[in-house]
């Protein structure tokens, strides 16, 4: 069988045997983080299936409507939706709002890059820079005031987007065949879909990757053996100035914390000392970075590791969430009482609890 059909097949399937394991447990649990990965991993299957599909008997529209909605415009940004909830009581927060700035400063930007191929946006850019920078400062505040419901304006962000994408796309007259490949490659393009729905993915990819990368190693920090090089602190309480130097801070002082704490992590590793969530938000990280930059690749017309890069981040998310007694208590076949793995318990760490 053709390998570009036998690699999205495969990603296909994995993504969607994940999608129902996190049914299952959010089912059992209830948590919103595992309803919310659900239905990313659920749109990464079907964005894979539309390409194995694809590749199989040709695309049409359909198809190429789905797989765009699906695997270029929403996928990522749910997956970073839900560590979003799932870091809700820390002060991740500040890292969720500067991935929302992030991602409306890139948006903004992306046609000034390329003016000829968004023509005709007016003034959406700004528009989609001005709500991304609104919702950053009120989850930024909302963290400050140590208020744990910021993950809802973070999801009012990505719902947002999801339905105006889903408007947009309803309203689109594509031009026959009704999609669109690279003539060098033969991979889809958005290269006839309207600007103003082009500019949802960067939105959503930025923010969701981000914060899926971002929040994978934050949950490392909080969970591993550390050393402090760097001291800061982000207590609400300190003086105005010094928070705010504190804040700014605060990205390089965990970087450089993090890397020097990395050798006694190895080594409670090897002793068998270390916290489960550390190896698993570590993958979850790699699988994250993986299509990211495989995505970023195809952009610039390297396509040759596209749908590899799809398939390495899913085993490699698919492996970081199984290790995580975060996401899953235990490991069974979905929806039934046979148990692969049972309960762990682990202790919390030692120092700095997932407020700080």
């Amino acid at each position: 069988m053709d390998v570009a059909v036998v690699i999205p097949a495969v990603t296909a399937l994995l993504a969607a045997i994940f999608s129902l394991a996190l049914l299952d447990q959010w089912r059992e649990r209830r948590h919103a983080y595992q309803a919310v990965w659900c239905l990313g991993m659920l749109f990464f299957a079907i964005g894979s299936a539309c390409e194995a599909l694809a590749a199989a008997s040709g695309w049409n529209e359909t198809i190429y409507r789905t797989w765009y909605l699906t695997g270029a415009v929403w996928t990522a940004g749910w997956l970073g939706l839900g560590n979003a909830f799932l870091l809700g009581r820390t002060r991740f927060g500040y890292g969720f709002a500067l991935c929302l700035f992030l991602a409306g400063l890139f948006t903004f930007l992306t046609p000034r890059r390329s003016p000829t191929e968004y023509a005709g946006v007016g003034i959406t850019p700004l528009v989609y820079f001005i709500i991304a920078g609104a919702l950053a400062f009120s989850v930024a505040t909302a963290t400050y005031f140590q208020d744990w419901r910021w993950p809802r304006l973070a999801a009012l962000a990505v719902m947002g987007a999801t339905v105006l994408s889903i408007v947009i796309m309803a309203a689109a007259m594509l031009p026959p065949p009704g999609y669109s490949l690279d003539a060098a490659t033969g991979v889809p393009t958005g290269a006839i879909l309207p600007g103003q729905l082009r500019l949802l993915t960067p939105f959503l990819n930025v923010t969701g990757a981000f914060a899926l990368i971002l929040g994978a190693l934050f949950s490392a920090w909080v969970f591993m053996p550390k050393r402090r090089v760097l001291d800061y602190s982000l207590d609400p309480d300190q003086p105005g100035e010094q928070f705010l130097f504190n804040l700014i801070l605060s990205p390089f002082a965990i970087s450089v914390n993090f890397i020097v704490s990395l050798p006694g992590a190895l080594r409670a590793l090897v002793a068998g000392e270390l916290n489960s969530r550390v190896p698993a938000t570590m993958l979850i990280a790699l699988g994250a970075l993986v299509p990211t930059i495989t995505d970023s690749l195809n952009r610039f017309g390297s396509t040759e590791s596209f749908q590899t890069g799809k398939l390495v981040g899913v085993v490699l998310l698919f492996l970081g969430f199984l290790a995580s007694t975060e996401t899953f208590a235990d490991i069974r076949i979905p929806f039934t009482s046979i148990v692969l793995r049972g309960a762990r318990q682990e202790s919390m760490p030692d120092a700095d609890p997932p407020r700080r």
